[in-house]
């Protein structure tokens, strides 16, 4: 059994990274554009350059993106989990201990879910492993020029 599900692993990885990336997308863009119910779940959008919530959300949206996409996925993921950490010690602890209390339960979540993709990659279906892979074939290819004469 445990030899199966080690086979399966990347393919785990790769969906637990499209889901999660695509959830964080959806924060920046609720809040950048109002859509999905907004920032506040009335439709509204944050102000632009306002801090933190406008950086917030842009790095929401493109590090959900290049997640989702598994593009550069271990430094999106560090980023990604910084601004979360950023935002549950700085807006919601102060409120409250735990989680639950504090509405902090999408950050502490998120945060330790990139932080987990820092250290495991992109797993499969990602661009990053298609690039890699790609590169490894154009390495291997004779090359096509001459060699030079002495």
């Amino acid at each position: 059994m445990t030899e199966h599900l080690n086979r399966a692993q990347p393919y785990a990885l790769g969906l637990f990274r499209i889901v999660i990336g695509l959830l964080f997308a959806c924060h920046g863009a609720a809040s950048l554009f109002g859509v999905l119910g907004g920032a506040g779940g009335d439709g509204s959008t944050v102000d632009a350059g306002t801090w933190p919530g406008w950086y917030a959300a842009v790095i929401q949206l493109v590090g959900g993106g290049l997640v989702l996409l598994g593009l550069g996925t271990r430094a999106a993921a560090f980023i990604s989990s910084g601004s979360m950490a950023y935002a549950y010690f700085k807006v919601h602890q102060p409120e409250a201990l735990w989680p639950i209390e504090n509405g902090g339960e999408a950050s502490a979540i998120f945060c330790w879910a990139m932080l987990l993709l820092v250290f495991t990659g992109s797993g499969a279906f990602g661009l990053d492993r298609l690039l890699a892979a790609r590169g490894a074939r154009e390495d291997d290819k004779p090359s096509e020029r001459a060699p030079i004469a002495a």
